[in-house]
């Protein structure tokens, strides 16, 4: 009777100790599947703005392959103008600034 006990917790106890290690396998598998997912969500974002990004370059390559695109390209990368055409500055018009009150001593002798 007693030698069966022991087996019987011996079996007991390694089914025990298998489980346990089973749990820890799944444990770390289901951590390891968490970062993967979120990996891949990350994934998926860089791609969708690297997606954003190639059709805003081909976009302005098809402006570039276009005689007034290259014209503007270089106009705007080294500053210069066709012959006979002439610089034009805007500037803002002037503000007036209204005339500062008259020191309070001036006012008193306005009075007299």
């Amino acid at each position: 009777m007693r030698t069966r006990q022991l087996r019987q917790g011996i079996l007991l106890g390694a089914l025990f100790l298998a489980g346990v290690w089973l749990f820890s396998l799944i444990w770390g598998l289901s951590g390891k599947a968490e970062i993967a997912v979120s990996q891949a969500g990350d994934a998926r974002r860089q791609y969708a703005a690297l997606e954003a990004r190639k059709h805003a370059l081909e976009a302005n390559l098809a402006e570039l392959d276009t005689p007034r695109g290259k014209d503007a390209a270089i106009r705007t990368a080294f500053g210069v103008a066709k012959a006979g055409e002439e610089v034009i500055v805007v500037v803002p018009p002037a503000t007036s600034t209204p005339p500062s009150p008259p020191p309070w001593w001036r006012r008193v002798l306005n009075w007299f």
